[in-house]
């Protein structure tokens, strides 16, 4: 028969924990009972390397090549203005013309809009001249039944 007093208890210190482990203090205490201690350097500790640019500055400062958009040509920009002004429109009548804002048509009046095609057909037809391909500023021909 077993008895209470036969077991055996067994206490021990709890493990440090791995915050308390690179504390200066634990560090000091390693080294004076002389344990071996592991240092190494991480890559790129303590930066935010997630938001590098692409490209050294240096590279891009060297870099002959524009990179911006295209935006619609000067060519393009007289003839909406010329069309608008031969119907009479305001930026704002184009606009409301082709369902599109009144800040639309002045970019693209001003040459500083980046094109679009669907934009550029609505003007096509609200204008009745062609804005686009060889025959510009030709007056749209009503398709033949």
């Amino acid at each position: 028969m077993a008895s209470v007093d036969d077991d055996v208890i067994v206490l021990r210190k709890r493990q440090p924990k791995a915050s308390q482990m690179k504390s200066v203090q634990a560090i000091n205490a390693a080294q004076r009972q002389g344990l071996e201690i592991e240092t190494s350097k991480k890559y790129a500790a303590g930066q935010n390397k997630q938001h590098v640019a692409a490209k050294n500055t240096a590279v891009l400062d060297r870099e002959t090549e524009e990179l911006r958009h295209e935006t619609v040509g000067h060519d393009i920009s007289r003839l909406i203005q010329q069309g608008r002004q031969a119907k009479g429109w305001t930026q704002k009548d184009l606009a409301t013309q082709i369902s599109e804002k009144q800040q639309v048509v002045n970019e693209y009046e001003s040459g500083k809009a980046i094109p679009n095609q669907a934009v550029l057909a609505k003007l096509e037809r609200a204008l009745g001249m062609k804005l686009r391909g060889k025959d510009k500023g030709q007056p749209i021909q009503p398709k033949g039944k």
